[in-house]
């Protein structure tokens, strides 16, 4: 399965079982994240070490309800903490991981 030219496409492949394996690690992390698999999603970035992982690392706690540990994240991506919806923040990250990966 090729890399997704956009978020409509990304979101079809939700009805997968698992995300493509050729997929980068942080396309991945959305993905499962998407799904509602807030473990998977957090195993894959954890160990993570770019920019953009931190980014989603953030998110991930965000999303959790840890304040605290976003903010550290989002401190590390050097990126503020959003005043949008979970969901606007997701839609953005994935449009930027599928940019910069269709580079």
């Amino acid at each position: 399965m090729a890399i997704p030219k956009n978020l409509q496409e990304f979101n079809s492949t939700l009805i997968r079982e698992e995300p493509d394996e050729s997929w980068p690690v942080a396309l991945k992390g959305l993905w499962f994240a998407a799904k509602g698999d807030w473990q998977s999603a957090h195993d894959l970035i954890d160990g993570a070490k770019e920019e953009m992982s931190s980014w989603i690392h953030a998110h991930l706690h965000r999303e959790e309800g840890d304040e605290w540990n976003a903010a550290y994240w989002y401190r590390l991506a050097q990126r503020p903490v959003p005043k949008i919806s979970l969901q606007e923040e997701r839609n953005q990250l994935i449009n930027i991981v599928l940019e910069q990966t269709l580079l």
